[in-house]
Formats: C-alpha cells, structure tokens, sequence
C-alpha cells in the first residue's frame, strides 16, 4: 500500500509558476508509475491525466498532455520519495484540484492540493 501527500497549491496571477510535491510513504516508490490529475471545478469527477512519468527498468517515459505541454515538467526523486511538477507559464484554465497517483497493480490517489490562477 502507499500513501500519497500532495503538497504545494496556490492561488497564483497568470504567467506565474509552481511547483507541486507528491511525498510517497509505504511501498516501494521507484516501481511505481507516477502521475499527475487535475479535476477543474465544475467538471464531473473524471480527473485528467496531466503528465506521468513511468519506471520501466532502465527506461524512464514520460507523457505531457497537450494542454501543458512546454510549460509544466514532471520529476522524481525516488532517494526521498517524492514526486514534483513543475508548472510554469499558469493560465487561468489551469485552475484546478491536483492528485498525484501511485499506478501499479493498484492505483493509490492522494487527497489534492489546489491550484488557483487568477488576477
């Protein structure tokens, strides 16, 4: 099982940046597969998949959805756990709630820390 703690919302004026962290406790951490979701308000429970950053032996993949792709970068430190997104250049429509998930045979959320870009 893992635990999941994001960590790092704000409200923010557009063109700012953020950085959000994703602290993991529990199993394993580097043979996860992570990823990032945002649920914007008003949208039915459906969380989008952002970003997502997958450990396959040697090999490391990484997926940007074309709404944040050039301006948010997704990382890992597995020596301490925690998964980071970088987001920069923040618009308005990235106004959301934002989980991280832990993807394995079973999929672990944390609770989702809010984002808030607005003048």
């Amino acid at each position: 099982q893992v635990q999941l703690v994001e960590s790092g919302g704000d409200l923010v004026q557009p063109g700012g940046s953020l950085r959000l962290s994703c602290v993991a406790s529990g199993n394993d951490f580097s043979t996860y597969d992570m990823a990032w979701y945002r649920q914007a308000p008003g949208e039915q429970r459906e969380l989008r998949e952002l970003v997502a950053h997958m450990a396959s032996g040697v090999n490391t993949y990484t997926y940007y959805a074309d709404s944040v792709k050039g301006r948010f970068t997704i990382s890992r430190d597995n020596a301490k756990s925690t998964l980071y997104l970088q987001m920069n250049n923040l618009k308005p429509e990235d106004t959301a709630v934002y989980y991280c998930a832990a993807r394995g045979s079973t999929t672990y959320w944390g609770q989702g820390t809010q984002v808030t870009v607005s003048s």
